[in-house]
């Protein structure tokens, strides 16, 4: 299992609250991991990703995803390895913050540390 997937199988079963529809789509090219929709009947999509480093690689399609679609899309990021001061790994950014995030990888601040305050940040929102 790859680290984005795993990535995705720890942060689904931490949220059974929450419907997760994972996306498979060759044909929308940048489209993020997973739909998601919560208790107050909002939807929301999140993009999986997993670095090594302070950089994170998006592809310049997903840039342009979430640059077109700024409401409700999340990229929820987990560090592997050694790494600085932070003490999370997992952090959730909002998409439309993607073009901060390619320029300032790990040091941009996170909307959420931690997927218990990730999911439940996704659980509000509609509220």
């Amino acid at each position: 299992m790859g680290p984005e997937r795993k990535l995705y199988q720890d942060f689904k079963k931490k949220a059974p609250q929450l419907i997760l529809n994972r996306i498979e789509n060759l044909s929308l090219i940048g489209m993020p991991d997973v739909l998601g929709y919560n208790k107050n009947n909002h939807f929301f999509t999140i993009e999986f990703k997993v670095t090594k480093g302070k950089k994170i690689r998006f592809s310049p399609h997903q840039i342009a995803w979430h640059k077109t679609h700024p409401e409700n899309t999340f990229i929820l990021l987990r560090t592997l390895g050694p790494r600085s001061e932070k003490p999370f790994s997992d952090f959730l950014y909002r998409g439309s913050r993607i073009t901060e995030l390619v320029a300032c990888g790990l040091s941009l601040e996170a909307c959420c540390l931690g997927l218990d305050s990730s999911i439940s940040l996704l659980e509000s929102l509609g509220a």
